[in-house]
C-alpha cells in the first residue's frame, strides 16, 4: 500500500509562521522558534529515507525487485531523476543492487559480490577465492543471558536473553578464525546449532532468509592479542602465537545493533585487508 508523506523541496515550507498575537513576547520567543525548526533535507534524501522505511518494514524482501523508478516517482510525486539519485545512494551503501536490463533489487548476503563484504581476511598469495569457502565447525549454539558488556553492545539490559554461538573457520584444513557471536534472543528465537550446521551459505544470508534480519553495516575494533587456553586448543596454536582480535557490532536498518562478534584471526598465511575511500 502506497503511503504519501509530506515532502518539500522548499526550505521555507519547513519554517512555521509566528502567531501575530505573540509579537509582544520579543526576540526570545523568535529565537526559540528558530531553534525548533527542523533542518532542511534535500528531496532525494527524503526519498532515500522513505525507501529505507519500506526496506525496514519488509515491503521488499532480500533479493526481490523493487518498483521501477517510474513507479516510485509516481508514488512519491517526484521526478525520476530524484528517485534515481536516492537509489544510487542506496546502491553505494550496498542496500540495493542494479542489474542491467532487469531492474533494481534488494541486496542479499547470498549474492557473491555481497556475501564476503564483512570478511576481510584474504590469503597472502593468490586471490581471495583461492581457498574456496571456509570449512565451518559449530562448537556451540546456546541460549544465554547477556553480560553487561554484551548488553551494552546490543542495546539490551544485562540478563536479557541472547543466542551465543562459537564457531571455527578453517581454510585448507587449517583452523584460521575463531568467532564468538551474540545475538538478541527475541529476533533469533529458534536458532539452533543444527540449523547452522545444515546451512552451507553465509551466516548473514541465513539470518536474512530464516529470521528476516539484514545486516547493513558494521563497526570494528582491531588489536593484537595472545590466545588463552581454550583459544589455543581450537586454533591449534601455542601461547606465544600472535592473533588479530576483531570486535564487531553489526547493525540492521536504522542503526539497530543485531550482532556482537569477537573474532580471533590467525595471520600466518592470511592478512586483513580493508579498502578505504
Amino acid at each position: 500500500m502506497a503511503v504519501t508523506l509530506p515532502l518539500s523541496s522548499d526550505p521555507g515550507a519547513l519554517n512555521p509562521q509566528a502567531d501575530p498575537s505573540s509579537a509582544g513576547q520579543g526576540a526570545t520567543a523568535g529565537a526559540a522558534a528558530t531553534q525548533a525548526t527542523p533542518a532542511f533535507s534535500p528531496l532525494y534524501q527524503q526519498i532515500k529515507a522513505l525507501l529505507l522505511q519500506s526496506l525496514e518494514a519488509g515491503e521488499w524482501k532480500s533479493g526481490a525487485a523493487i518498483p521501477s523508478e517510474q513507479e516510485l516517482a509516481a508514488r512519491f510525486r517526484v521526478s525520476q531523476g530524484t528517485v534515481r539519485k536516492a537509489i544510487d545512494e542506496l546502491s553505494i551503501d550496498n542496500l540495493l543492487v542494479r542489474r542491467q536490463g532487469k531492474g533494481t533489487f534488494v541486496a542479499t548476503h547470498a549474492e557473491r559480490q555481497v556475501q564476503y563484504r564483512f570478511l576481510k581476511l584474504v590469503p597472502d598469495h593468490g586471490d581471495a577465492n583461492r581457498d574456496g569457502p571456509a570449512q565451518r565447525q559449530i562448537v556451540e549454539c546456546k541460549r544465554a543471558r547477556a553480560s553487561a558488556e554484551v548488553a551494552r553492545g546490543l542495546g539490551l539490559r544485562a540478563g536479557d536473553a541472547v543466542m551465543q554461538i562459537r564457531r571455527v573457520l578453517s581454510f585448507g584444513a587449517c583452523p584460521t578464525i575463531l568467532e564468538d557471536i551474540w545475538l538478541p534472543g527475541i529476533p533469533f528465537k529458534g536458532l539452533t546449532a543444527e540449523r547452522l550446521r545444515d546451512d552451507d551459505g553465509p551466516m548473514y544470508a541465513l539470518f536474512e532468509r530464516e529470521f528476516g534480519v539484514r545486516m547493513v553495516r558494521a563497526e570494528e575494533k582491531i588489536r593484537a592479542v595472545l590466545p588463552d587456553g581454550m583459544q589455543m586448543d581450537l586454533l591449534a596454536v601455542t601461547s606465544s602465537t600472535p592473533l588479530l582480535s576483531v570486535e564487531r557490532i553489526a547493525y540492521t536498518y536504522n542503526d539497530a545493533p543485531m550482532e556482537m562478534r569477537q573474532c580471533l584471526y590467525l595471520t600466518s598465511t592470511h592478512y586483513y585487508r580493508n579498502e578505504l575511500y
